[in-house]
């Protein structure tokens, strides 16, 4: 079926749309990017993960970040490549499969290091294994989105570091940006050298993590470049990672909705839609943000209801906080009438199933009989991954 990209109007129920020339021109710039800084940059899958799409992403890229073992499965079997995996606490269940699909793995702290290096060697003697570090320093304004807030639980800091690292560790990884520019990240790795550069001497690669989002319109990819390309200068035996989740999959495509009823109380009309904030874009209650609607001015003060053609959206859910407002569009709306989120894309098609890769607890009942403990349903990486199948 071929459809009109503008209004999707052939299209009657709830659909998140790639739209490949869009994929392909971000994969392409990322590619670039890659090539002029020397840099391996890899896709993150907490962000982006519909692996149907990754033969795609095969002909720009090699590799792949995972933060759990459903995650790691997923780039061995459907990327076609080991992970590099970085996870806050790997379980004593799952380490020796996730070794198994790992060709780096980073260990959130050295009690972890500690407990489990020897066993993933020992499980896969070519892997690479990290530390992930804590510069103690981010611009990220959101704090649910700020691993480098005090408290965090993200990393160790260098003060809890020995001079000499301990054996087997070749690689520190850091993360700290969220949707930034490349200007915060030049702030962000004066921190970075400024606390850990003595260690440099000491391991072969650092990965810079995500939230660098190269792909934005106003990114200044000169800046990014010219700074990797200065940072290898000062240490050329590091190969350097990045793992963007965002910059990928960035305005590549929407979430078509439509209106299924409209209802009005004390002056507020709300378009009651068949799609959910809670379930399907939980980044704008989390966050909040308003996400851009096709063809509508999104207000977010001093909202006015008596003006013409203005609307809460709100979901076919029961918790009643699952709307936002608002949003002003240039005609009255109708009952089937599609609503377009812009760029809905990216980190909203994960955490509408199981994000990062996190497998849901099983379901269990104790009989009363004789407190038998009786399964009644365990999740594991295959309800991850055959979520596309």
């Amino acid at each position: 079926m071929k459809v009109d990209t503008t209004t999707y109007k052939e299209i009657n129920r709830p659909m998140y749309i790639i739209e490949e020339e869009r994929l392909r021109r971000n994969l392409q710039l990322i590619s670039d990017v890659a090539k002029r800084s020397n840099t391996e940059i890899i896709l993150a899958f907490k962000a982006f993960a519909l692996w149907k799409t990754f033969p795609i992403f095969r002909e720009y890229i090699n590799a792949t970040t995972a933060s759990s073992l459903a995650e790691a499965r997923l780039a061995l079997d459907k990327f076609g490549s080991k992970a590099h995996t970085f996870s806050p606490a790997y379980t004593d269940y799952e380490i020796d499969e996730i070794a198994d699909c790992s060709s780096h793995i980073t260990f959130n702290s050295l009690s972890q290091y500690n407990r489990l290096h020897e066993r993933v060697k020992a499980r896969n003697n070519d892997i690479s294994l990290g530390l992930r570090i804590n510069p103690e320093y981010s611009e990220i304004e959101t704090d649910i989105y700020n691993p480098c807030a005090p408290g965090t639980r993200f990393g160790t800091s260098a003060d809890k570091l020995p001079d000499t690292l301990p054996a087997g560790i070749d690689g520190f990884h850091c993360h700290c940006h969220c949707e930034n520019g490349s200007d915060v990240f030049v702030r962000t790795l004066a921190h970075i050298e400024e606390k850990f550069a003595k260690w440099f001497s000491q391991i072969k690669w650092i990965n810079f993590g995500g939230g660098h989002l190269m792909t934005r319109k106003d990114y200044d990819i000169e800046l990014l470049v010219d700074t990797l390309n200065d940072f290898h200068k000062r240490y050329p035996w590091l190969h350097v990672i990045m793992e963007p989740g965002s910059a990928f999959g960035w305005q590549t495509g929407p979430l078509v909705a439509q209106v299924v009823d409209i209802v009005k109380d004390k002056g507020i009309k709300t378009a009651i839609l068949n799609v959910s904030f809670s379930c399907h874009m939980p980044d704008c209650l989390e966050m909040p943000y308003h996400p851009a609607v096709r063809g509508a001015e999104t207000l977010e003060e001093n909202i006015d209801y008596t003006l013409p053609y203005t609307y809460r959206l709100g979901a076919n859910s029961c918790l009643s906080g699952d709307f936002m407002s608002a949003w002003r569009f240039d005609h009255e709306l109708k009952i089937g009438e599609n609503i377009i989120f812009e760029d809905m894309i990216h980190y909203t098609t994960v955490k509408t199933t199981m994000f990062n890769g996190i497998s849901h607890p099983a379901l269990a009942i104790v009989r009363k009989e004789d407190n038998r403990l009786e399964i009644l349903r365990d999740f594991g990486v295959n309800d991850y991954i055959s979520r596309m199948d």
